[in-house]
């Protein structure tokens, strides 16, 4: 995540695999090809592909001018289990009812980000810095969340998933090195700040915790909400700022995090690219701005791709398997398919 532009109040219209946020000045949009599963033929100890989710965020500024940032999302599966389809929402009963919960978990993420979102204008409307430290120090708290209830769930012997640990880990790497920039580009000088962003952060993460516990597919579309709109952010900011950045010097920690010798974590939280593919060239502000936008494209695109039950790899892992010998990751159980509290009552009901 990072800072997240004011909005107004918009209605929320969901299918799938379309989403579109539309507000009065800004909408995002997301939409997948839906072609889930395409077999191809393997040995017993290859891992299955899977085409997840061709994603497509559509940013309209003031302007109307249109930024456009699409990729293809490409997963695998743990090794030794099928693809989960996702159900037709328009074939039974069961459907229904779980196109009517992503409709309900969906409308109430976007309630509760409007809502931050204009809390964050009236405080933040003339401090650009000092509001995207606030929303840095809050952008990690998912991650943590995340990896705490996973960490629990292997504690019970329910869960194990190791690339879902490391990707979030490489996430929240990521973000803390977004809040190391703000901060020496002097969003911290203020006490109030600090105080805010670090009561506010305490409080997202047991809130979190408990959406995660509840439905991971809901704690994974807030995220994916929260850093669309980051994105959207970040790209205006550019679009306005961008010759005066252009003739302002890097921090050294944007240099150092975004051209350093050690790109491991900065490659493992880009699922919907290869290690190695993205290096990016540092030379002034605006470059530093830049790559923190497209990052915020790819934590987008993660938590879209999370949102389907078993769908992340981590990029190294497929890398090392790709030989089909390696048997990287963790097998989830079988009696493991319940995805939180509300797909397991879910599944209750209609089984």
């Amino acid at each position: 995540m990072a800072a997240i532009s004011g909005i107004s109040s918009g209605t929320l219209t969901i299918s799938r695999p379309l989403v579109t946020l539309r507000r009065s000045r800004a909408a995002v949009s997301y939409s997948s090809s839906h072609r889930l599963l395409h077999h191809r033929p393997l040995s017993s100890r290859r891992l299955l592909f899977r085409n997840i989710d061709r994603v497509q965020a559509t940013i309209l500024q003031d302007d109307e001018e249109k930024v456009v940032v699409e990729e293809s999302f490409k997963a695998e599966t743990f090794t030794g289990k099928e693809p989960l389809e996702e159900p037709n929402m328009n074939s039974s009963s069961s459907s229904a009812f779980e196109s009517w919960i992503i409709k309900l978990e969906q409308g109430v993420n976007v309630f509760l980000t409007d809502s931050v979102i204009k809390i964050l204008d009236t405080l933040y409307r003339d401090r650009t810095y000092a509001r995207f430290f606030v929303l840095e120090t809050i952008a990690r708290v998912p991650y943590f969340a995340f990896m705490s209830v996973l960490h629990m769930y292997e504690t019970f012997g329910w869960w194990r998933r190791a690339d879902y640990l490391k990707v979030h880990f490489a996430e929240s790497w990521n973000e803390m090195h977004h809040l190391l920039i703000m901060e020496e580009l002097g969003g911290n000088s203020w006490w109030f700040d600090r105080f805010l962003a670090q009561h506010i952060a305490t409080f997202y993460y047991f809130m979190t915790v408990f959406l995660y516990i509840l439905s991971p597919r809901m704690a994974y579309h807030f995220s994916e909400c929260v850093e669309s709109h980051a994105y959207e952010t970040y790209d205006k900011f550019l679009k306005t700022s961008g010759e005066e950045l252009k003739n302002m010097p890097a921090p050294d920690i944007a240099v150092k995090y975004y051209t350093g010798s050690d790109l491991y974590l900065f490659d493992e939280f880009q699922t919907s690219r290869a290690p190695n593919t993205r290096r990016p060239v540092i030379e002034n502000l605006y470059d530093v701005f830049v790559n923190i936008r497209d990052d915020e494209a790819e934590h987008c695109k993660t938590m879209r791709a999370c949102q389907t039950l078993g769908s992340l790899r981590s990029p190294h892992s497929i890398l090392e398997d790709g030989d089909g010998e390696g048997e990287s990751g963790c097998v989830v159980p079988e009696a493991a398919h319940c995805e939180g509290i509300v797909d397991c009552i879910k599944k209750s009901i209609t089984s």
